[in-house]
């Protein structure tokens, strides 16, 4: 008789494993408890014409999505029409603007117009983070459900290059001397929910594998990659159930014996897979057991992401010259993060960011029209900040903010649809103090300190999703559901590829 495994939300972490599980000969159920698919990967629509992604909306590190698929013994571009994006992104500080490219000439061009002299260090940084990025980055493929799991020859041979007592800005510091120029490379620490001065220097993966690697748009918009999860999933037998919310998960002792839904109907499993929001998780489906380390008012003490602000508009006119993606700094970015991280407050100095898909992607909205997608980071819901009184406000300094910085000048007469989510929105949604970025990524939190694939208080119980190893963004939270499916098969002597060594070539 097949083994039966039920999954705990349909996010890409959630789905993945269902993929692979489905494809690997499981009995796999999905419980969501939306009546969509995605989780933070979900599309909205509004006026039933303007189209968005609700969260992420580039994709880096191709390759891992593509290997996904190859374990499922599919090919991606069967499924998805993925775009890749160069330039990049436009930076904005202040008058200046400077052009990302993932082509290494063409960016040292543009490091040297806006920052003369500066060219030289984006070839020590292609070169030396490469290193970094190939040392580490094993580390992140494996599961670190024991000690000597952790102390393992991998994270041994890496230890030189994790960067210990410095952060992002820090590694950064030693390529780019302009202020302007540093923040270029490290304002990816906002992809975390961090600000650069508290990111662990070990990230500087995440910038070298834009610059090295590229980023790409997916058409339609990364939703399409959990529906094109969902549909192989579903090819090889697993049922996903949508508005079926999970009221409780059902144990006895140490082992997970099945899941009580929000209908009452009980689910008997022999493995569970947890895609829902870590801290809403803990704090929800396991009432009256004693979770100690990880009960709701100790998680609340620990370190957690940021969170943001987004507001959706469908526009009557077209931004033919905008580019796809488009950061305008704070003046004073270093004040604008220390609010929000550290002070916990709505910073007069704003940070925004506007996707412009349209030009790439005439699905997102009808011919003449826009759809642009404003995200700002904000304190998580531990500020106290009362979002029905804020929201109105910080709309307004938003548009304009955007009205007097890009080149978009005031949206307001060409606003047809709106929609705009807060941290509150974000924490009615399930997720824990509207962390958007889940379980912040300190020193503390990574690797073996967070909380394991296969969950430390059960046997049966396994995490995906960004609360888990190695952590939040897509390419993580697709490692995360091959770590835990992988660990699954392992349990029942069912083969599986292991994960490759990094193997694309780089730009560099």
């Amino acid at each position: 008789m097949r083994k039966k495994i039920a999954v705990i939300g349909a996010g890409p972490g959630g789905l993945a494993s269902a993929m692979l599980l489905a494809r690997r000969g499981f009995d796999v159920q999905v419980y969501e408890k939306a009546d969509r698919i995605g989780g933070r990967t979900a599309e909205i629509v509004l006026d039933g014409q303007y189209r968005f992604d609700l969260g992420p909306t580039f994709l880096m590190m191709k390759y891992v999505l593509e290997e996904l698929f190859e374990d499922a013994d599919r090919k991606m571009e069967d499924y998805l029409d993925v775009r890749m994006l160069d330039p990049m992104y436009r930076l904005v500080f202040g008058s200046k603007s400077m052009l990302a490219h993932s082509e290494p000439a063409a960016m040292r061009r543009e490091i040297e117009r806006c920052f003369p002299g500066e060219g030289e260090g984006l070839d020590r940084f292609l070169r030396d983070e490469e290193v970094r990025f190939r040392k580490l980055y094993p580390c992140l493929q494996r599961d670190y459900g024991s000690l000597t799991r952790f102390l393992s020859p991998t994270l041994l041979k890496a230890l030189p290059h994790i960067a210990v007592g410095r952060s992002l800005y820090d590694v950064l510091s030693d390529y780019f001397k302009s202020e302007e120029l540093r923040l270029s490379f490290t304002f990816q620490s906002k992809y975390l929910g961090m600000s650069p001065w508290d990111c662990p220097g070990l990230f500087a993966m995440i910038p070298y594998t834009e610059h090295a690697h590229g980023v790409f748009h997916v058409m339609g918009g990364l939703n399409r990659i959990p529906e094109a999860f969902a549909k192989i999933a579903r090819e090889e037998g697993a049922e996903i159930h949508l508005s079926c919310g999970v009221k409780e998960v059902l144990r006895k002792g140490r082992q997970v014996t099945g899941l009580l839904l929000e209908n009452d109907q009980r689910v008997d499993c022999d493995e569970v897979v947890m895609n829902a929001d870590f801290g809403h998780a803990m704090s929800t489906l396991f009432p009256g057991q004693d979770l100690g380390r990880f009960a709701q008012q100790a998680l609340e003490k620990r370190p957690y992401s940021c969170s943001t602000f987004m507001i959706y508009l469908g526009l009557d006119r077209t931004f033919p010259d905008a580019d796809h993606h488009m950061i305008a700094f704070a003046e004073d970015y270093k004040r604008c993060l220390e609010d929000i991280t550290k002070h916990k407050s709505v910073s007069e100095e704003l940070s925004v960011y506007v996707r412009n898909a349209a030009p790439l992607d005439p699905s997102c909205a009808p011919e003449g029209h826009s759809a642009l997608y404003i995200l700002l980071p904000v304190p998580n819901n531990t500020s106290g900040i009362d979002w029905d009184v804020q929201a109105p406000l910080y709309r307004e300094q938003v548009l304009d903010l955007i009205a007097r910085r890009t080149c978009y000048g005031d949206l307001r007469p060409h606003i047809r649809a709106e929609r705009i989510i807060t941290p509150a929105d974000w924490e009615r949604s399930g997720i824990f103090l509207g962390a958007t970025f889940n379980l912040g990524h300190s020193w503390d939190q990574m690797l073996y300190f967070r909380p394991h694939n296969r969950f430390e208080l059960f046997d049966n119980l396994y995490l995906v999703g960004g609360g888990t190893h190695p952590g939040s963004g897509l390419p993580t939270i697709f490692e995360s559901a091959r770590i835990s499916s992988n660990l699954i098969c392992d349990r029942y002597d069912i083969p599986h590829p292991e994960p490759r060594p990094f193997h694309a070539e780089f730009a560099y």
